[in-house]
């Protein structure tokens, strides 16, 4: 027997549409008899690498400001884990940036992402449905900061991308896939999506 979804309002509108309709339609979709098995959004995971620029304190000092302004959230540092000297790099180097959105900024985040961000992409004819790993998490990179909209010319005097990770828990990559859609992000038609249409 399923467990009832209580109604709630939030204030971000994707955790609301989730509670309160997609959990129950993707229950329904995809066979679950068990409502813990509904695939559920945890966090997101936003990381800048820095590369060769990772001693560069303007490169670093922009990229933190591009988490800042599309986060709201304070950058932490990256570190190597091991060393390795044909990349001249020793353990404990910073190697990167991240800010990890849970909750309400998560949503918030993620509806900007797909609804105003992704859009602003030139070009755009969807994401890859490829990028799900064996746990069902989604990996989408990003070349330019400035399509995010918090970001102004004068905050962009050198351009980087980003990478934004979407930590799901689900049974299956097709699973994380179903939530994802339910939620507006735009995948690639694929051939075999063809073939279902028809």
């Amino acid at each position: 027997m399923a467990t009832a979804v209580k109604t709630t309002t939030s204030g971000a509108r994707l955790k609301d549409q989730y509670n309160n309709v997609y959990a129950k339609e993707l229950m329904k979709e995809l066979g679950l008899k068990n409502f813990h098995q509904v695939p559920r959004l945890e966090k997101i995971v936003i990381n800048i690498g820095l590369g060769k620029a990772k001693d560069d304190k303007k490169i670093i000092e922009v990229a933190a400001n591009t988490l800042r302004k599309i986060t709201g959230q304070e950058p932490m540092a990256t570190t190597a884990k091991l060393s390795i000297a044909g990349f001249k790099l020793r353990e404990g180097n910073k190697i990167g940036l991240k800010v990890t959105l849970r909750g309400n900024q998560m949503y918030e985040f993620l509806d900007r992402l797909i609804n105003i961000v992704l859009p602003r992409l030139r070009d755009f004819h969807g994401v890859s449905a490829k990028a799900f790993d064996k746990q069902g998490n989604y990996s989408l990179g990003l070349n330019d900061q400035t399509v995010f909209p918090e970001i102004t010319f004068e905050d962009s005097p050198i351009t980087h991308g980003l990478q934004v990770v979407c930590v799901v828990r689900s049974q299956n990559p097709g699973d994380s896939k179903a939530l994802l859609t339910k939620f507006g992000m735009p995948f690639q038609k694929t051939n075999e999506d063809s073939k279902e249409a028809k």
